[in-house]
């Protein structure tokens, strides 16, 4: 896409989001595994502006620390320019403070920055049509069933857009209306500069309001139009917790029925919880229950039985993850099998064909191709080789106190039952151990391990049974 040079698009995120009801400014709330703020930074770069201006205010030092830190993420890479809106008074004020930015483009986008459901295509058809029309202002607007708390737009007796008013401004009339404005405007900057110029403050806060520059802009004999939209949802904001709960249930929504278009079998949609960035392949089947988090990629023809939790890890082709499986930050290879609650910790990769099995954990560990960890045992600090059978109840006692130790094992090596490996400490290829042995020293190939004491019967004497 080509790059619109002209265009600037203006996010304002500086508002303290008191109902929210929580230290963590609002924009940093998450909505389907991403802040609300990514989100709308991420719909803005589709646009390809030329530059995307940021206002902060309240706890606007975090705010700007937290986006920073969090575009490498998200995939924003637009030129970002932070603007601090000192006097919270208002919109109308937000957009003064971002004027020294704005006066370098001939046209200006505003976004509210507590609308996470926005997309980039209803934005892009949003700035044709004002470029096609050739307007000096224009405002989304959609219908909704409740517009209690929102700005009404009323029109003028031929349709045209007359003004907006604020909900706590409405008589009772115009409370009745239920076209209301989503709080997302494109601007001529010519004329939105002379119109923040004649903004007085209004209402009970005495604030200056933004959407009377439409009415200023009109009045100099401008156009202002008003761009519908049927997808009422997009302009819902979020101002509570009650709000972002409903925020976070459309766009799973949205990512489910994504997925299932690309060929994922989703039976209970409603029942998963899977994020914005995760991806999943064609014929896999997710069982309710499941939480897919983070940037998560999922291959083809996968089975995620119920209350499967992946966070930030790659599912290859062809692999079973069986009821109650944790993996964060981990890679499994095509056709293996996991589980039934099989625990996958950070930095842990199994190659293709391995089986993690019942209440088996593995921590920072590789386990070969075709090996088997299937029942009750800890594998942490390990590099397994190929078709390694491991029994029940093994453990690498990887951590001595102070520091970690790692543990070798080769290929095609077997080990009974209830063996614990002290680390650090290697087990050659084809290597057998005995169940129940402690392995302190190298196991050198094709041999024979058995560490345990002998086994003594004390039989007791003098006791008559009858």
């Amino acid at each position: 896409m080509v790059a619109k040079k002209n265009l600037c698009v203006l996010i304002l995120a500086a508002g303290k989001g008191t109902r929210m009801k929580s230290p963590l400014p609002k924009p940093l709330h998450p909505v389907c595994g991403l802040p609300i703020i990514a989100h709308i930074l991420q719909a803005a770069q589709a646009l390809n502006p030329a530059a995307i201006g940021l206002v902060v205010g309240h706890e606007a030092q975090k705010m700007e620390e937290a986006v920073k830190e969090g575009l490498p993420q998200w995939g924003v890479t637009a030129p970002l320019v932070f603007v601090e809106q000192t006097d919270l008074s208002g919109s109308g004020s937000a957009v003064k403070a971002a004027l020294p930015l704005l006066k370098r483009f001939e046209d200006v986008m505003v976004l509210n920055g507590d609308t996470p459901l926005v997309e980039a295509q209803t934005l892009e058809q949003m700035y044709s049509a004002f470029q096609d029309n050739e307007a000096g202002a224009m405002l989304l607007a959609v219908s909704v069933p409740e517009p209690s708390g929102y700005g009404r737009v009323v029109r003028a007796g031929d349709g045209t857009f007359e003004k907006i008013v604020e909900h706590s401004d409405a008589d009772e009339k115009t409370l009745l209306i239920h076209e209301i404005n989503s709080g997302m405007y494109i601007f001529k900057f010519a004329h939105l500069d002379k119109a923040l110029q004649a903004l007085t403050p209004q209402g009970p806060k005495h604030e200056y309001y933004l959407t009377d520059t439409l009415s200023y802009i009109k009045s100099q004999k401008h156009p202002v139009l008003v761009y519908g939209s049927e997808d009422y949802e997009q302009a819902l904001g979020v101002n509570s917790k009650f709000q972002l709960s409903q925020a976070e249930l459309i766009m799973r929504g949205r990512v489910a029925r994504r997925l299932m278009d690309e060929g994922v079998t989703i039976p209970n949609p409603q029942a998963v919880f899977i994020d914005a960035q995760a991806q999943i392949g064609a014929d896999s089947f997710i069982c309710p229950g499941c939480y897919i988090c983070g940037k998560t990629v999922i291959g083809k023809n996968c089975m995620l039985e119920g209350n499967v939790f992946i966070k930030d890890s790659t599912i290859g082709d062809n692999v079973i993850l069986k009821m109650g499986t944790y993996i964060e930050d981990s890679s499994v290879e095509e056709e293996c099998q996991l589980g039934p609650y099989a625990h996958l910790r950070p930095q842990s990769v199994l190659k293709k064909g391995a089986k993690v099995g019942n209440f088996s954990e593995i921590k920072k560990s590789v386990i070969g191709e075709g090996s088997k960890v299937n029942h009750l045992s800890y594998i942490g600090d390990t590099e397994m080789g190929a078709c390694v059978n491991v029994g029940a109840g093994t453990i690498t006692c990887n951590y001595d106190g102070k520091n970690k130790h790692k543990t070798v094992i080769g290929d095609h090596v077997f080990i009974g039952s209830n063996v614990n490996f002290v680390a650090p400490v290697t087990v050659e290829n084809y290597a057998k151990i005995g169940a129940g042995s402690t392995i302190t020293k190298l196991v050198p190939q094709e041999s024979l391990a058995i560490a345990r004491s002998r086994q003594v019967v004390l039989e007791k004497k003098g006791i008559k049974h009858d």
